[in-house]
């Protein structure tokens, strides 16, 4: 068995950290639990520090457990939130369930001797009554103790409802319910979550004068002072729907020399030894960003697959590498449209199309100037061998334009190095 603290802190994802925590860990197999909240029906690139916490955990040779919170996410978690949440009703509750498990799923191993297990809290609460719950857990903790955590204090002054003051009681219970009922010692979390944690070692001492352990990752920040996991189109989400795998690919890549070498000691699971040696290499030759694309690399097969990163490459190589038409042809119309968004776009019609003579006419009058304002410049540049359209280089100012179009629909003008162009023909 791996050293599972060893292993986080040369990773720095320890935060804080119960006394007797790393000894029990040594001693024994042991189980431990992260609660994932069902609030979307996606889990984003912010709750990877989690998983990856728990993958780390599995390989040290211990059982992981994901806690997908039915029942809280019915009451919302004040940790690190400004004001109330919105609560979600029970359809859209388990639509998230199902789809946050099905994810859990992809990075989890759940054969063998430590295999991973999902469970929802809302099977231990749904049929728990108010009066029960404040009697056999309420009692047992002070509001006093309740009023002493950061979540609380931050918020009486804006306003903090009973539901919400009430969420780390339930937390606690969770942890409870999970060390009586499966024998978890130990619940990780990020360094919000300390304390929702403690409460529930404070219940399994003070209820059953039991004993369990507690251990937080910090949370990421960028250098530049911006939210890690957020974009100008919010979250970067790993359900491909939500963002696709050429957006996941490319956060990665554009990552900060001094971000990267953060991510892939927490993203990775490259060995220390490994993750050092590229670390050296990348410092001797930045520009290559050898750590940008390790990790893209990695990181989006995982999430995705090997297939999805492939094309997300290919991609990415059309704007900034060399590609082929073969390439270009290959991606589909989302991918190509967030390749090549924000680029000038002209719309032509197909007669339009079948009623240019030569490329010049398509490149400047069919385009109505987009591309080149004159017959005369677009003829002076493809002589200069400056003009392509689908990654073909256009030879002759009169050739004609019988190009395939890109998902029946689309052209892809060229011109000098840099300077794309978008034509949609309907």
């Amino acid at each position: 068995m791996k050293d599972f603290v060893e292993e986080l802190k040369w990773r720095g994802m320890v935060h804080d950290i119960m006394p007797g925590t790393q000894e029990e860990l040594n001693k024994e197999m042991t189980a431990a639990y992260i609660g994932f909240d069902p609030t979307a029906d996606s889990l984003h690139i912010g709750n990877l520090v989690q998983i990856m916490t728990l993958v780390h955990f599995q390989r040290a040779g211990h059982k992981p457990i994901a806690l997908v919170g039915g029942a809280t996410g019915m009451v919302g978690d004040p940790s690190g939130k400004s004001q109330e949440r919105n609560l979600l009703d029970e359809e859209t509750l388990n639509h998230n369930l199902t789809c946050v498990k099905a994810q859990l799923e992809k990075f989890l191993d759940f054969s063998g001797e430590n295999a991973a297990e999902v469970v929802n809290n809302f099977d231990w609460f749904k049929s728990f009554g108010f009066l029960e719950f404040i009697r056999d857990v309420g009692k047992h903790i002070t509001v006093n103790y309740m009023m002493s955590k950061d979540s609380v204090k931050s918020r009486l002054e804006t306003g903090l409802s009973f539901t919400e003051f009430s969420y780390q009681l339930v937390q606690g219970y969770d942890f409870y319910h999970l060390w009586k009922t499966k024998n978890v010692k130990l619940q990780l979390g990020g360094s919000d979550q300390w304390g929702n944690i403690v409460t529930g070692t404070e219940l399994i001492r003070r209820k059953d004068a039991g004993e369990a352990f507690a251990m937080t990752t910090p949370l990421i920040t960028k250098a530049d002072g911006s939210k890690f996991g957020k974009t100008e189109g919010g979250n970067i989400w790993l359900d491909s729907e939500r963002t696709s795998p050429y957006k996941f690919y490319q956060y990665w890549l554009n990552s900060s020399d001094e971000d990267v070498e953060n991510y892939i000691k927490i993203f990775s699971l490259k060995e220390k030894d490994e993750i050092d040696g590229l670390i050296k290499e990348h410092k001797e030759a930045p520009h290559m960003r050898m750590l940008q694309r390790s990790l893209a690399e990695e990181i989006t097969e995982r999430v995705h697959s090997k297939k999805e990163l492939d094309t997300a490459i290919k991609a990415s190589s059309i704007l900034f590498g060399k590609s082929t038409t073969e390439d270009l042809a290959s991606i589909d119309e989302k991918t190509l449209l967030q390749v090549f968004e924000g680029v000038p776009q002209a719309e032509i019609s197909k007669q339009q199309l079948e009623a240019c003579e030569n490329v010049t006419d398509l490149l400047s009058e069919a385009t109505e100037g987009i591309i080149f304002p004159s017959k005369g410049e677009a003829r002076r540049m493809i002589k200069g061998g400056g003009v392509s359209v689908n990654k073909i280089k256009i030879e002759s100012s009169e050739q004609e334009p019988s190009f395939d179009l890109l998902q029946d629909k689309y052209l892809l003008a060229q011109k000098g190095k840099k300077n794309y162009f978008l034509i949609r023909v309907n």
